[in-house]
């Protein structure tokens, strides 16, 4: 399995406890990414308990996505499920052919963070954020009049394994091949750091699932996201 369940069914904890431990903020069985860099967070165990945890770790009103919520009852825990979603965990495989060079890929940094943020959030408003540029590399496209109109780059990370993630387009350059151009230079990157690049996709975007398979991406499993709000 190229994406084994004890590190995978619940990725965001994973990544919090390890790569990206320095920025974590705990309390108790819960953890979280600062709001500025993710809106992501985790439970140790699905107990209300940990969910009371993930409760002082919150503004009120704030949301976060959580992974493995198992049977806890969020409800008891004075937090609400706005949403759930399934979604694929996808990898490369071990062996993949070499993708040929994009000399108009740049790398981006944090100092492109507000250009990042304003094209990530015409295709999933939310989910990039300020800071985000910190979880990883980041790469874009430029237009020649200087906008950027594709990127990409890497999410949640730890030892061995790379999520692809943040790949968009400007609506207006879509149809170019950016998206693949970009997804093989960020995956080319991480094979070149001897790690596994792997991706979530919401499982009801058939458009993107079909373009990740084409690309040679193997379906793994499917988990469900929960977003859940601070009442």
């Amino acid at each position: 399995m190229p994406l084994p369940e004890h590190l995978f069914l619940n990725p965001v904890l994973t990544a919090l406890r390890t790569t990206h431990a320095q920025i974590a903020i705990i309390h108790g069985e819960a953890m979280r990414y600062p709001a500025a860099v993710s809106p992501f967070a985790a439970i140790a165990s699905p107990t209300t308990k940990a969910l009371r945890d993930l409760y002082a770790l919150l503004a009120r009103d704030e949301y976060v996505w959580i992974a493995a919520l198992g049977a806890a009852d969020p409800h008891a825990a004075g937090l609400i499920i706005e949403t759930t979603i399934d979604v694929l965990q996808m990898a490369l495989p071990a062996v993949i052919p070499a993708p040929p060079s994009h000399p108009a890929i740049v790398s981006l940094t944090c100092a492109h963070a507000a250009e990042m943020v304003a094209l990530t959030d015409i295709a999933f408003p939310g989910f990039f954020r300020p800071r985000t540029c910190e979880m990883g590399d980041y790469f874009g496209i430029y237009s020649p009049d200087h906008q950027l109109v594709a990127m990409g780059g890497e999410r949640l990370i730890f030892p061995g394994y790379s999520e692809i993630s943040g790949l968009c387009t400007h609506p207006d350059h879509r149809g170019k091949g950016h998206a693949t151009d970009l997804l093989w230079q960020v995956a080319m990157q991480q094979r070149s750091r001897a790690v596994v690049p792997w991706l979530h996709v919401s499982a009801t975007n058939q458009k993107a699932v079909d373009l990740y398979l084409k690309l040679g991406l193997q379906t793994i499993r499917s988990i469900k996201l929960h977003k859940l709000h601070h009442s």
